[in-house]
């Protein structure tokens, strides 16, 4: 059988990780994490980072193997798994590529353009700005610097333009010069399953999960991150509000509902990136048998 990288993909709350664990155990292979909070280990109530249990169940990479000081990117990211992923296939031929961040999913599976890493301080510069002037501002200089990429990208998306802006500062070009959109070939096949629920059941399920996160602890981890608030990492659902809530600009019972509604809003930001990918079939969340009997045929085509 060929090298198959297995891809679960769907928005935050689905069920990524349960069902992730339930195909690797099934499969025998083991998981890279596509989850790009999971990434940094001081973050782990507030991105659902799979318990002790669950990573001693099947081993795991790229959870928690970063700190938030640290700078990665998805070029990074592409980097590091295909130099894992041969190692990986020698022991079995299918690996599973778990994970909600479309922009590292993508970068795996069709490669990314090349472009350079920044110096942190000028992506912690534009933060301020944003924190301190708001999106206006960015939305000016993005279309004085890089008018081509401002005509296409979301106005209402700080992290892109943001991203945009350190590299037009960082390399003396416009943004858009390195976004060649040419698709990368790869020594494996990939099989993409996405995991959906009716919107009904995903938001119940959202809520429901963030009043877990504070039971657990999410405030006090959010508290313990409070003086590194201006690390992109930690720009983030569920931290940025209780450091709005912590600086006296809102009331905990309103961080707390802001949470909520902003991790609805990610689900759905999630799911638009992922509506235009013919490439991915869809199944219910809880259909463990028709995605195994997917996976298992479609690897045997």
């Amino acid at each position: 059988m060929r090298n198959t990288l297995i891809v679960l993909l769907g928005p935050t709350g689905v069920g990524k990780t349960n069902i992730s664990i339930d195909i690797a155990s099934y499969f025998g292979c083991e998981i890279i994490s596509a989850d790009s909070r999971q990434f940094f280990h001081e973050m782990k109530t507030g991105t659902a980072m799979p318990s002790r249990e669950q990573l001693e169940k099947v081993k795991h990479h790229f959870v928690g193997f970063l700190s938030v000081r640290d700078y990665y990117s998805s070029n990074r990211f592409e980097r590091d798994v295909l130099t894992l992923l041969p190692s990986l296939f020698d022991n079995n031929n299918r690996v599973l590529l778990s994970g909600g961040s479309g922009l590292y999913i993508n970068a795996v599976c069709e490669g990314i353009d090349d472009i350079p890493d920044v110096d942190i301080r000028i992506r912690e510069k534009y933060n301020r700005k944003y924190k301190e002037e708001g999106i206006m501002i960015l939305r000016m200089e993005l279309k004085l610097l890089d008018p081509v990429y401002y005509a296409s990208v979301d106005l209402k998306n700080h992290k892109r333009i943001i991203r945009a802006l350190e590299i037009c500062e960082s390399t003396g070009r416009p943004y858009s010069s390195f976004l060649k959109k040419t698709a990368k070939k790869r020594g494996f096949e990939i099989i993409k399953i996405g995991l959906q629920r009716p919107r009904e059941e995903l938001y119940m399920r959202i809520n429901e999960r963030v009043d877990e996160m504070i039971k657990d602890g999410l405030e006090e981890e959010a508290s313990s991150l409070f003086e590194l608030r201006e690390m992109n990492a930690l720009n983030t659902v569920g931290y940025r509000e209780f450091f709005d809530y912590f600086e006296g600009r809102i009331s905990r019972d309103k961080a707390i509902e802001l949470i909520k509604r902003n991790t609805r809003r990610l689900a759905r930001r999630q799911m638009t990136w992922w509506s235009k990918d013919k490439d991915i079939k869809w199944f219910h969340a809880d259909d463990y048998n028709g995605i195994i009997d997917h996976i298992s045929l479609s690897a045997q085509v």
